[in-house]
């Protein structure tokens, strides 16, 4: 399998093939918090999280959705090479991605209000929202199933893992049937379904994580989900993971490890499930490890170079 000369079906290939040209993402913050947060569940958070809330690389939130895109597309454009970065991308070539905390965690006039002022900027091509399954009730489905009739609409589902216990560990704070529920609501609505796992969780040996990983592949022939993030875990400064990993210390993936593990986790998922991210990078200001997970450039090509001393590619093993 090739796709534009890559051995699994990355998002990149994927926009492209959609809009004809590259697309970039704007991470957003609608101002929202958590139910892990405010009480409801929990006031610090899943274990993992940092203080940013997943949205470390986020856009300052301001009143107007519109402002924090412009200051977003900036910061895409600072990031390109000179010869790219002269020239404006064509319009629309952003994805507008409500990436802190909980992204549906507001009432609804307050999502219309965001989410469609989002839609209507004219360089956006498509609205993406992380969110937690268990706040997605009918109504905000509903809404996203509307504006998806202007522009696609992507929701991303943070999962992590399909094993109970370790969701309990991790204070994800709902049970995998609430998971299940989602995706088929939502799918229902005709809304793209992206899942989040993280690969390293503790306590998680091969076997538990590729449970997850063939859950996931299900999932993606049933028609319940459309994308995949794999992410790596990351052990941050200020979370309660790092005050676990400090006094009880726990494997961490090495560079080799990890890439060996990610191939064969690409090797069982569908060819038609669109790979967000293999990897991953934290805040280099908050990451106590992995510290090879700083280098993001030779991650990826040592990721590259790997799938081709071993000659596969993502779905060859998916059945």
């Amino acid at each position: 399998m090739d796709w534009n000369q890559k051995p699994y079906h990355s998002l990149d290939y994927e926009l492209k093939r959609r809009f004809g040209r590259k697309i970039y993402k704007l991470s957003l913050d609608g101002g929202m918090t958590c139910p892990n947060r405010d009480g409801t569940l929990g006031n610090r958070g899943c274990i993992f999280c940092s203080s940013g809330g997943s949205g470390d690389f986020a856009a300052q939130s301001c009143p107007d959705v519109w402002e924090q895109i412009e200051a977003a597309k900036a910061r895409v454009r600072r990031k390109m090479p000179p010869e790219s970065s002269a020239m404006a991308p064509p319009s629309p070539s952003y994805i507008a991605y409500f990436q802190s905390y909980t992204g549906t965690y507001a009432p609804l006039p307050r999502l219309r209000s965001l989410f469609e002022r989002a839609v209507s900027h004219p360089d956006v091509a498509l609205l993406s929202v992380a969110t937690r399954p268990d706040c997605l009730p009918d109504e905000t489905v509903s809404l996203l199933a509307g504006l998806s009739r202007r522009k696609p609409v992507w929701v991303e589902l943070g999962l992590q893992t399909v094993h109970e216990d370790t969701a309990r560990f991790i204070r994800r704070g709902y049970g995998f049937p609430v998971f299940e529920d989602a995706c088929r609501r939502l799918k229902a609505a005709g809304i793209t379904v992206v899942v989040h796992v993280i690969l390293g969780l503790p306590g998680e040996d091969r076997e538990r994580m590729l449970e997850t990983i063939t859950r996931m592949a299900d999932f993606s022939r049933a028609g319940l989900i459309d994308g995949i993030k794999l992410q790596l875990l990351h052990v941050l400064k200020g979370t309660d993971l790092a005050d676990y990993y400090q006094n009880h210390p726990f494997p961490i993936f090495s560079m080799e490890e990890y890439i060996d593990f990610v191939i064969d986790c690409a090797e069982l998922l569908p060819p038609e499930l669109v790979i967000h991210r293999l990897t991953g990078d934290g805040p280099k200001s908050l990451l106590i490890a992995p510290s090879w997970s700083g280098n993001k450039r030779l991650v990826l090509n040592t990721l590259a170079r790997r799938f081709k001393e071993r000659n596969t590619w993502q779905g060859r093993l998916s059945g």
